[in-house]
């Protein structure tokens, strides 16, 4: 099991940008898909985008798609998420995955039955 950890969370308002960041460490997983996730009081988590195991592929949630952007590391175990037009309807924890059992798939991110979940990193955005 890898051991994820997320930073960059924070206490925004509406318009502004936050920068989150990913790192996995503990891998011995051959190839995995890597994405954020994001989960707001009383609603179930969600996918927010996710990049394929080669890097080749990546896919947003339709709420994000143009404001939000992804950026893997060269080493593979890393992954940011430039957050942009940051809306009060934003403001979730967000978790990052590290997915052995994930794909990439016409547009979405298909989660596996276990994924590697880090313990997440507040967003908040005031209007």
């Amino acid at each position: 099991q890898a051991q994820v950890e997320e930073s960059g969370g924070g206490l925004v308002q509406a318009g502004d940008s936050l920068r989150l960041s990913c790192t996995a460490s503990g891998l011995t997983y051959p190839s995995y898909t890597m994405g954020w996730f994001r989960q707001a009081p009383g609603k179930e988590r969600e996918a927010v985008a996710c990049i394929n195991r080669d890097g080749t592929t990546q896919a947003y949630s339709d709420s994000v798609k143009g404001r939000f952007t992804l950026s893997r590391g060269n080493a593979k175990n890393t992954l940011q998420l430039q957050m942009n037009s940051l809306k009060p309807d934003d403001t979730a924890m967000y978790y990052c995955a590290v997915d052995p059992h994930g794909a990439v798939v016409g547009g979405r991110c298909l989660r596996g039955p276990d994924p590697d979940w880090g313990q997440g990193t507040q967003v908040t955005v005031s209007s």
